[in-house]
């Protein structure tokens, strides 16, 4: 059964540091591409970062760049998002995808609020 399960998220103050975990289970983990999406409450769903197979290609949307960082460890099946210098406009519930071509599983994301 293929699972992508997210964790790590929380209630941080702005200025403050998270890091979400992905697990994955059920696929060939190491062949896939990851990538964090985000929604907020009536907004779109957005692309974050991204981070090719083998995690040697990372792309940011610019409005992370130099503050986020996504990583993939292909040995324990998990992707990551450190997130730093939040920003209450980075609240969202944030979701894992893992695409590979046109197969692509998601979780139920983790979410994140930004608040004092």
């Amino acid at each position: 059964q293929v699972q992508l399960v997210e964790s790590g998220g929380g209630l941080v103050q702005p200025g403050g540091s998270l890091r979400l975990s992905c697990v994955a289970s059920g696929f060939t983990f190491s062949t896939y591409a990851i990538r964090w999406y985000r929604q907020a409450p009536g907004k779109e769903r957005e692309l974050v970062a991204g981070v090719s197979s083998v995690g040697g290609v990372r792309t940011y949307a610019d409005f992370v760049k130099g503050r986020f960082t996504i990583s993939k460890d292909n040995i324990k099946n998990t992707a990551y998002l450190q997130m730093n210098s939040l920003r209450p406009e980075d609240t969202a519930v944030y979701v894992c995808n893992a695409i590979m071509g046109n197969m692509a599983y998601w979780g139920q994301g983790t979410q994140v609020t930004v608040s004092s």
